[in-house]
Formats: C-alpha cells, structure tokens, sequence
C-alpha cells in the first residue's frame, strides 16, 4: 500500500476582502459542529451574524495580513513543506473552511497513488467544534473522491511528549526573562458541546472535580485534555504553583462557554499584583486571528489599560523545529 498524510488546520478567509470574509464566516458558523442547531435555526442565527460581523471581522484580519496572505496559511503551507522534507510519504495541507480545500488535497493524494491516509488534524485537543468536524469532512470527502483510500486518524496529541517538550522549548525564551504569572489560553467551547462529547452523559461538569484523575470520558473531554496539557507543561518547564493559570478565549453568543473567559482574567490579573504577564495559546498550533490579534493586540490593551506594566503573547508552535519533530514521529509511527 501507498501511503500519504494530511495535515488539517481549521482555515481563513482567502483574502481581507469583507467578501471573502463573509464566505470563509458562513462555511464554518454553518457547519453543524460549531452552531449545533436544527438547519434553519443555524441559518437564521449566521444570517443575522453576517450583517455586520465579515466588516468587523475584515477589519481584525487587516490588521495580521501578511505580504504572503493569512499568517495561519503561511505557517501551514511551511509546516507542510518542512514536514514532507522530513519523511518519504507525500505530504498534502487542507483547511477544514475554504483553501486550500480537503477536496483538493485528496485528489491530489488519490494521484499520486496513496491508499493508505494518515490523517494528523492540526488540533492537539478533542473538540466537535475542531478536531471532530475535521476528521468527519475528510471522511465525507474521501468516500466521494478516493473511496479505495483507507484513513488511519492521529489521536489527539495533548499530552504528547513531543507536543509538551515543542510548547515548553517555545515558551524557553520568554520564562527565562522571569515573569508574574503565565496565563494558558484555550479557545473556548460552549458547555453543551462538552456535554454533547460526554458518551456517558453524566459526567462533564457534573461536579468540580470531573476532570480530575482517569476516565473513559476524557478521550473525548476537551477540557480535561486542556488540564492535562498544563500539567504536563508545568511539569516540564518548572513553573511554580501560583504562577499560572488557565483560561479560554474566542466565545461567541450568550450561552454559556468554559470559564473562566480569558478577557475577564486579562482585567482582572493585573488587580492581583500581576505586572508582567505572559499568554501562551497551546489549542493553536499555529498563529492566527485568535492568537495575533484578539491575544496579541486586543488582550494586550485590555491587559495594560487594567494596570498591567509588561505583556507578551508566546507565539504558537509555528514551524518550531521540535514541533516539526513531533509530526515527524506521528508521520512515521504510522
């Protein structure tokens, strides 16, 4: 058998345009993994977020484009390049939303003869939102396109000890400034999608402690895959109990999201006697909207206008050699 790997990240807009970033906003706010209601309801709530949002939302994208395009695309397509230099199966990116599409990407695999996928999506926590919309649209695709390919799906990475030790070696440069506080930001998921992820659904949230220890509810626990990233940073990298703390990022709507909100904390951290903060975002593996602008700029003033003094967002893993590393092994252990 012919092997290949697909690399997923979730995907941008194909240019600043309020066009562009109109559609690239309603093929992922429709997708029934990230607004889970009925058809028409979904389409009702996005049509009246289309007003407005794409001309707010081009406005946030001005602000990182590069001379090359997205900084997601960019840092993909690199990862992507960097990656295939490393190991002998072909290499193909696609983004979940838009392009370059999955659709391409398993045509271009079915050419060059694969039949044997490994699928890595660019997302080290199980999430519907992410992770699990990603893994069912290559399927979707590839029973359409290349029904002869079988796909084998990484699991997620979370605690990975090549994930850990790529996180901690990026974060190496800022720690040894000296810091206050150390903030992991997460991107943010409703409560419900929790629930929903729940198999037993009895478990998530039930209690304040239900990410604690081992349980066959965690395969699929975003949050307590969230935990067990931090711990295991924390661990590695030596950061002292009472210097760090969690938080999640990017709600969207008025149901309840995971707490503590990352903006509320930016305000509030520097009423504790936190001064000099660093954020790292460990849900992204590469730098983005979320990460560049709604952390970088936008966290950053709310930060400093609340008393803060100093303020850092650690950039994602990008093309981190380490990282490059732990997709290497993914790549070979398959």
């Amino acid at each position: 058998m012919s092997k290949g790997v697909l690399l997923v990240n979730l995907g941008s807009p194909d240019s600043t345009a309020i066009s562009d970033v109109r559609r690239y906003l309603n093929e992922f706010l429709m997708d029934a993994r990230v607004i889970d209601a009925p058809w028409l309801v979904r389409r009702f709530v996005v049509g009246i977020i289309l007003l407005n949002r794409p001309k707010e939302t081009a406005h946030a994208y001005e602000k990182i484009w590069t001379p090359k395009g997205s900084p997601l695309i960019v840092s993909s397509r690199s990862v992507q390049k960097k990656l295939q230099e490393r190991v002998q199966p072909p290499v193909e990116l696609a983004m979940r939303y838009q392009n370059p599409s999955i659709e391409s990407a398993i045509k271009n695999l079915a050419a060059k003869k694969v039949d044997d996928l490994l699928l890595i999506p660019m997302f080290p926590h199980y999430a519907m939102s992410s992770y699990e919309t990603a893994v069912a649209r290559v399927q979707k695709i590839e029973k359409k396109f290349a029904p002869q390919m079988k796909i084998a799906v990484q699991l997620p990475y979370f605690e990975m000890p090549e994930y850990i030790l790529a996180l901690v070696a990026s974060a190496k440069d800022f720690l040894e400034t000296g810091y206050d506080h150390l903030l992991f930001s997460f991107h943010g998921i409703p409560e419900r999608h929790l629930h929903k992820s729940d198999p037993t659904h009895t478990h998530c949230l039930k209690s304040e402690n239900c990410c604690d220890g081992s349980s066959p509810v965690h395969a699929t626990c975003y949050r307590a895959q969230c935990f067990r990233t931090v711990a295991a940073f924390v661990r590695e990298a030596k950061i002292p109990a009472g210097k760090f703390s969690i938080s999640f990022q990017s709600r969207l709507g008025k149901d309840p999201w995971l707490k503590p909100y990352t903006d509320l904390e930016l305000a509030e951290l520097p009423k504790r006697g936190v001064k000099k903060l660093f954020v790292i975002c460990p849900a992204f593996v590469s730098d983005c909207l979320e990460t560049l602008e709604e952390i970088a700029m936008r966290g950053k003033e709310t930060f400093l206008s609340a008393g803060g003094k100093e303020f850092a967002q650690i950039p994602c893993l990008n093309e981190h050699p380490l990282w490059l590393a732990a997709l290497e092994k993914m790549a070979n252990d398959f």
